[in-house]
């Protein structure tokens, strides 16, 4: 399907446009007929109102007798709200090198800490350069694991060990089920 039949496609059809010879019919009362095409558009007509095709898929086609300016409103204040619900998640970057100190590795770790601590995802990413990228995976899988120990923060791992383009990485996400046991745990001792 080329993006000139998408268009097409995703256009509300209404009044002549709907090409469907009997349509069910809602009406603004919450009334539904099934009726021929022409009956619909004249009592639209005469309502001072527009027929607009709301489900071309169905056996008949749904079509509702209202103010085409309300639903497309109506349409793009819904839209709008499920895109204000939707929850973006950022993935933060954490990188290492193989010579990183052990107080640069806590640092990045008490970073990593906020982060997850902020709900966001957390990649950590030991960066190899020349010769290094040929080292034991076992030694690597450990260095990256000791950073890993360092985060004070639950997590749970999203992506395990994986060759990435500048070395091996892992990303982590926040755990929510430890962290909501551990409140019930601290409530219990409070009270």
């Amino acid at each position: 399907m080329s993006n000139q039949q998408k268009k097409q496609n995703n256009r509300i059809r209404i009044n002549e446009g709907i090409r469907a010879p009997e349509l069910r019919v809602l009406i603004d009362g919450g009334e539904s007929k099934v009726m021929k095409n022409t009956d619909a558009i004249k009592l639209a007509e005469k309502m001072g109102l527009d027929l607009i095709e709301i489900s071309s898929n169905a056996k008949p086609p749904v079509a509702k007798i209202t103010d085409y300016g309300k639903y497309v409103y109506d349409q793009k204040k819904k839209q709008k709200e499920i895109k204000s619900k939707q929850h973006t998640v950022e993935v933060k970057n954490i990188q290492i090198r193989l010579g990183t100190g052990e107080d640069a590795l806590r640092l990045k770790a008490k970073m990593a800490s906020e982060w997850l601590a902020d709900g966001q995802r957390v990649k950590a990413e030991i960066y190899l350069r020349g010769r290094s990228k040929y080292m034991d995976k076992k030694f690597l899988n450990d260095r990256l694991g000791k950073v890993l120990s360092l985060i004070t923060e639950d997590y749970k791992i999203v992506d395990d060990y994986k060759k990435s383009p500048k070395g091996i990485a892992i990303l982590i996400e926040p755990d929510k089920k430890k962290t909501k046991e551990k409140e019930v745990k601290e409530d219990k001792i409070d009270s």
